[in-house]
């Protein structure tokens, strides 16, 4: 009778050991997932579509009434509306910006707390163990996402108003001194507040707290800061929709007590992002789920 050679039980559990461990998944693949995640949803291409129509429609409408009554207007209003590049303000109002706001505030909360309310989070979990690389390439996705949001809304507002107030000779091109940091700043307003939606969505873990706990930060929290004071003037400038209002000024600011510069609105911006991003990667670290 022959008899076979069989490796030792030691080799042989350590081989079967190691052919049963998984690789670690890779961070461009976490991207890919999140991607097929987000997009499965079908309320992001409405959300994203109808808040892109509401945006434009919103400074369409302002840029319609300036062209509608223009010959209305007396020779004074004229000249101070040319002379102040009043026309720049048509190409992102703001009440775009809180529109804006609201809509990619709710984005961000959505792609987080989504999984949490459907349960998907405990596979996703139970898949990728590292929750902050996981949370991580989420929140660059969707930054990714709305960033490219943005830039679409705000470069469609700027177009379509400054093409109406040229047909009276008063639109103004893209290389007017303040024309391109108002598309840009309103660009980039849109990934800012996702991402704060997305770090407020990761706390609360409940979709209804979460949309309002963004909208009384972002919207407001900013409307109640007076300006008459130092330190509500500094708490002020620091919220994004401040900053914003800051960088879409075609001048600098004429009559503020405390007057702060571009550069500060420009910093306000990249740290509500970091601090977002930091904050969403975080808060599922130390949780069950």
């Amino acid at each position: 009778m022959t008899t076979l050679d069989l490796p030792p039980a030691s080799e042989s559990s350590s081989a079967s050991g190691a052919s049963s461990v998984e690789p670690r998944a890779r961070f461009r693949d976490l991207m890919a997932s999140e991607w097929l995640k987000l997009w499965s949803l079908r309320s992001t291409g409405w959300s994203l579509l109808l808040g892109a129509l509401a945006v434009v429609a919103f400074n369409f409408g302002t840029a319609w009434d300036h062209y509608r009554y223009w010959l209305q207007y007396d020779t004074t209003s004229r000249a101070e509306f040319v002379a102040n590049d009043m026309a720049l303000w048509d190409a992102f109002t703001y009440n775009a910006a809180l529109i804006l706001i609201l809509a990619s505030a709710s984005m961000g909360t959505v792609a987080v707390v989504g999984e949490y309310g459907s349960g998907l989070i405990r596979t996703t979990f139970t898949a990728v163990p590292a929750r902050g690389t996981l949370m991580a390439a989420k929140v660059l996705v969707v930054t990714v996402v709305q960033a490219l949001f943005g830039a679409v809304v705000a470069g469609a507002s700027f177009w379509s108003t400054q093409a109406m107030l040229s047909a009276r000779d008063i639109g103004l091109p893209i290389t007017h001194p303040g024309a391109l940091r108002i598309v840009v700043a309103s660009a980039l307003l849109a990934p800012v507040c996702a991402v704060v939606g997305m770090a407020i969505g990761a706390l609360l873990r409940q979709t209804a707290i979460s949309v309002i706990g963004s909208v009384v930060l972002l919207l407001l929290l900013p409307a109640v800061l007076s300006d008459r004071r130092h330190l509500t003037a500094v708490l002020a400038h620091a919220t994004p929709l401040h900053a914003w209002q800051r960088l879409a000024d075609a001048g600098p600011p004429v009559g503020e007590l405390f007057p702060w510069t571009a550069g500060g609105a420009w910093l306000v911006f990249a740290l509500w992002v970091l601090g977002g991003a930091v904050v969403t990667v975080l808060a599922v670290r130390h949780r069950d789920q």
